[in-house]
């Protein structure tokens, strides 16, 4: 199946100039880089079934780190190449709508999610499933769900809506679950359970509670930053000083044994700390 599809700004995916470098971009050198080192070394024997996922391994030996790293591994070229495309064509405006947190959020969660799928459905499997498709189907899925009627050209010739496209994908990651061989590294359970696990995300507002919490977080890292940058200055140190010492005076001589200066000193520090309260 070949895509042909235009988003606004795709091009600035891989414009090298730019300063702030985006997510999918990073995912993308990271997977090829990878895979290519495997391949050349020929260490994928070795690989797989320390960083694959090994169903049997995860819970017997307790390489819990699989259900992670088996998404940056790939069987060959084009399975690789193939998820990176797909990626980089639907997941780049993700990215720019939601943020590069919370798209990197999503693609673990949906990635690691369909991992842990696997591994609950095949627990005694040694064959070591490998790639990113379970997130790339989380993505898929979020794409559709978020751009509903937008076209895709198959085969550079006929256009279709991409929620034809997702649903068709859905479906032929169901059926393929029940018929795939034993001897595969590429797992359809996982390909499914990335869209079961996006849909569920999506749908349940977690994104959105994950994003006040991290607006929460954020606002309160720039509190700090301001504070450090901008302490209190000399001038109202001093004056807390001259209140502090007048405050001593009342409480034990009362009121009434202030001076006018006293006093109108001790009113003009109210006013002048209450308004700075105020602006905070």
């Amino acid at each position: 199946m070949r895509y042909q599809y235009t988003s606004p700004r795709s091009y600035d995916l891989f414009s090298w100039g730019r300063p702030r470098p985006t997510i999918i971009r990073s995912l993308i050198i990271i997977n090829l880089a990878i895979w290519g080192l495997v391949t050349l070394t020929d260490t994928s024997r070795l690989f797989f079934p320390l960083f694959g996922l090994v169903p049997r391994l995860v819970w017997s030996r307790f390489m819990i780190w699989q259900p992670f790293t088996y998404m940056f591994l790939h069987a060959g070229f084009w399975h690789v190449a193939l998820n990176m495309l797909v990626l980089w064509m639907f997941g780049s405006e993700l990215e720019r709508e939601w943020g590069r947190t919370s798209f990197l959020r999503y693609y673990f969660v949906t990635g690691v999610g369909a991992g842990l799928v696997t591994v609950l459905f095949s627990l005694n499997s040694a064959i070591p499933v490998v790639g990113a498709s379970g997130a790339i189907y989380g993505v898929l899925l979020a794409y559709g769900l978020a751009y509903p009627n937008r076209e895709v050209y198959l085969y550079f010739m006929f256009p279709v809506k991409v929620k034809y496209v997702v649903g068709f994908l859905a479906i032929m990651a169901f059926w393929a679950s029940f018929i795939q061989s034993g001897g595969s590294n590429i797992s359809h359970i996982s390909h499914l359970s990335g869209m079961v696990i996006g849909w569920i995300y999506l749908r349940s507002g977690w994104r959105s509670t994950w994003y006040r919490l991290g607006q929460r977080v954020a606002n309160l890292q720039q509190e700090r930053r301001i504070r450090n940058e901008f302490p209190e200055s000399q001038e109202d140190e001093h004056l807390r000083r001259q209140v502090d010492r007048i405050l001593d005076k009342i409480s034990t001589e009362g009121f009434a044994s202030l001076s006018e200066e006293e006093q109108e000193l001790l009113y003009k520090a109210s006013v002048r700390f209450s308004r700075r309260n105020t602006k905070d």
